[in-house]
């Protein structure tokens, strides 16, 4: 047998490093209020992290492999003990999620952040994530509700309703987009006839109803979960004849919600984070090509969010969790040549010679200097048994 020389060995030891697998978290409520949601959102997620293995240009040949994590969107408890172990356990570099807002302040607060690893969320949008104290570890795809409730309120008062009654489910996210919304629409001369907060997982929403429609309007703003407590209120509201028609936030907007309401939507106007930008037509293709399905709540978003942490190993040279901390605000905003999905492997060329990129993805990515997307905003109408989108802002 041929004795193997050092210097073979250092070219086996190369190629080993080379071919080095580097695990990804993505942590969403795989079961819970939005469980509907979730297994598309991870897809796309996934979706940017083939690309980029696939490309062959990922840190000298590096591929991805990604951890999932249930983080049931509403207990803080189940969620970031999916978090620790997936940080602790299977050592991920980075994390995409979580989702929901309550969820996601928690995990980063109690789990990432200390352990110095960045989320990078594409839907959690409470404003008082805005203000966490995070280290430069905790970035998000989504907007804030702060901008949200502003888009809303304009939309409603826009159609000619001058009052409506309010239920929000009893959470971060929900409180968060009630308040901006109320807030908004109040300044714009609406009139908020009665507000009531609901729970998920309840039988029956009769009290609530009965009590939001006892302020006499016609419109429901619905604030909460398609696959919770949300839904129930909407069909209860069916139910009792109790209101004309719907007003819903973004946690409402999902095909599960036509299909698993017994009764009529059509009309119900909401508001979702999205556009219909080059960037995001280019995903649609990009994610059929895939066999995927790319138009849906928070779908570019998470493409978007692994995408960015991808491109900020390459910017770093490495894919520690330091690394990614320092330059996804760099990868993520100009100066640098434009990215759009489907792009990663030039923008990881770019990256490895040396240049800067500016990605914008699918979501027309431009972060604010505490790393959250400014947003923009798709306005959705049901109609045919489907949600339309009928404008964006």
């Amino acid at each position: 047998m041929k004795k193997i020389t050092i210097a073979a060995l250092a070219a086996i030891m190369a190629s080993s490093v080379a071919q080095a697998e580097i695990k990804m978290g993505v942590i969403l409520g795989f079961t819970g209020p939005i469980e509907s949601l979730t297994p598309a959102m991870a897809d796309s997620a996934e979706l940017a992290f083939k690309e980029a293995s696939e490309s062959g240009k990922l840190l000298g040949g590096e591929t991805i492999s990604v951890v999932r994590g249930d983080s049931t969107c509403i207990d803080a408890a189940a969620g970031s003990a999916a978090a620790e172990r997936m940080i602790t356990a299977d050592g991920v570099a980075g994390i995409m999620g979580a989702d929901c807002s309550g969820v996601t302040t928690a995990i980063a607060s109690n789990v990432a952040i200390p352990n110095g690893v960045v989320m990078v969320s594409p839907s959690a949008t409470s404003p008082a994530l805005t203000d966490i104290e995070d280290n430069g570890y905790f970035f998000r795809t989504a907007p804030s509700d702060a901008r949200g409730g502003q888009v809303m309120a304009q939309v409603v008062i826009e159609r000619g309703i001058t009052d409506v009654a309010v239920t929000y489910e009893n959470s971060d996210y929900g409180k968060g987009l009630s308040d901006s919304f109320i807030t908004n629409f109040k300044a714009l001369g609406g009139e908020v006839t009665a507000t009531a907060a609901h729970e998920n997982g309840k039988a029956d929403y009769s009290a609530e109803v009965a009590a939001l429609s006892a302020g006499g309007s016609d419109i429901l703003v619905v604030i909460g979960y398609l696959d919770q407590g949300g839904r129930g209120i909407i069909q209860s509201s069916i139910d009792t004849d109790a209101f004309e028609n719907y007003v819903l936030g973004d946690g409402m907007i999902g095909q599960s919600l036509i299909d698993n309401v017994d009764g009529d939507l059509t009309g119900a106007i909401g508001s979702l984070p999205g556009s219909e930008s080059s960037g995001a037509l280019m995903f649609l293709d990009l994610a059929a090509s895939a066999g995927l399905d790319g138009d849906g709540p928070f779908r570019a978003e998470s493409y978007d969010a692994a995408a960015l942490m991808v491109l900020a190993m390459q910017a770093g040279g490495n894919a520690d969790r330091a690394t990614i901390a320092e330059n996804l605000m760099s990868v993520a905003n100009a100066p640098g040549k434009r990215l759009m999905p489907g792009e990663l492997a030039r923008g990881l060329e770019i990256l490895a010679a040396g240049g800067e990129v500016n990605y914008e993805g699918a979501s027309n990515v431009e972060l604010t200097d505490v790393g959250e997307a400014s947003g923009t905003y798709k306005i959705l109408e049901i109609k045919d048994g489907a949600f339309n989108t009928i404008d964006v802002r």
